[in-house]
């Protein structure tokens, strides 16, 4: 069973069998160190399918590792105190905000949350750096003689505890119905065409909007339906460029060459492009080709074996042969055997008048 604590904390206990308890019931659930009351808020296989969507969907069919078990349903008497905490928590967290103050630490109080059975303190704050607060606990341990926890969160976390309304009119998301909170990065926004200005996609926290995230896939899934902006499509009115789309209204805002702009719902345009498409003549949309086309004929030729052989792997040429090519004068080697050296007086063998 999942069952919720101050603050949307939640847990998942065991429960045995036969047990009958219902969405909503109070009951008393068994820690590591000493019993809380909380509310169940989802029992059997409903506990599975949020488990799956809290871990980004895992796939797994085993249910999630219980914290503790239930013990028993909660008397009237025993809800009775668990609300009594709830009103002192306000005093308790004003303490600890003066406490603080006392100790110059750099950190802001968040919220006070009571353990049922009073054996436990937690205490959430937020800081931007880490904070040495040994000292601090101590005082706190001394002050209300109960096990003192600090617990450090972050600004999305302290509005899903605090909860409030967005600038939608809705309470917020994180504290009213989604499960996990799931990083958002700025390119989320650009996919949607909003404005980068942090205070308008920004919520209460001062982060980005969570709504952001779960709504981008049916930000992309819509546009797919509509053609991209900047796109040149041929209409009823000639060559449009589109310039915006609506995808909530099924409109588009086109602009012709002469500088005229127009809005048409989604379905009118996809009829005037089909027609388009098959009034246009078939020359407009295959290029030309030429009626006749040269050749050249080069008579018959035989290939041998030599031929092809040839072609493939040409000879090479000899680089002795070359180098006595570029020899001077480009003389051969004698075909008595004589040696191409010079003599004493730079004629060489062979050559006439000394040349």
């Amino acid at each position: 069973m999942e069952v919720r604590f101050k603050g949307n904390r939640r847990e998942f206990f065991s429960a045995d069998k036969g047990t009958a308890l219902a969405t909503g019931d109070a009951v008393v659930v068994a820690l590591e160190r000493g019993q809380d009351l909380g509310r169940v808020s989802a029992v059997g296989e409903a506990v599975l399918q949020k488990c799956r969507i809290g871990c980004d969907g895992c796939g797994s069919d085993s249910p999630p590792e219980a914290k503790g078990k239930i013990l028993r349903r909660a008397s009237d008497g025993e809800a009775h105190v668990a609300t009594e905490l709830r009103k002192a928590e306000e005093d308790v967290r004003r303490k600890v905000r003066e406490r603080v103050a006392q100790h110059k630490l750099p950190m802001k109080v968040s919220d006070a949350e009571w353990q049922w059975d009073r054996k436990k303190l937690t205490i959430y704050f937020t800081a931007e750096n880490r904070v040495d607060f040994r000292q601090l606990v101590r005082d706190l341990a001394s002050l209300f003689r109960t096990r003192i926890e600090l617990r450090q969160i972050g600004a999305r976390d302290e509005a899903k505890r605090l909860s409030g309304v967005g600038r939608c009119g809705r309470e917020y998301c994180c504290s009213s119905w989604l499960p996990e909170l799931r990083p958002v990065s700025l390119s989320l926004a650009k996919d949607q065409r909003l404005s980068l200005n942090p205070s308008q996609i920004s919520g209460g926290c001062g982060r980005l909007l969570c709504c952001l995230r779960y709504e981008h896939e049916f930000y992309l899934s819509s546009r797919k339906r509509f053609p991209k902006e900047g796109k040149t499509i041929v209409t009823g009115a000639g060559r449009e460029r589109v310039q915006a789309v609506d995808i909530f209204r099924e409109r588009v805002l086109l602009r012709a060459e002469d500088g005229t702009v127009r809005t048409i719902m989604l379905a009118d345009l996809k009829q005037e492009v089909e027609l388009q498409k098959e009034q246009r003549p078939l020359d407009s949309v295959q290029p030309d080709v030429p009626s006749t086309l040269a050749s050249f004929d080069e008579g018959p030729v035989n290939v041998t074996d030599e031929a092809a052989a040839d072609a493939v792997t040409p000879q090479r040429r000899s680089r002795r042969r070359d180098r006595r090519r570029r020899g001077r004068g480009g003389s051969r080697k004698p075909s008595d055997g004589s040696s191409n050296k010079s003599n004493g007086n730079g004629s060489r063998p062979g050559d006439k008048g000394g040349k």
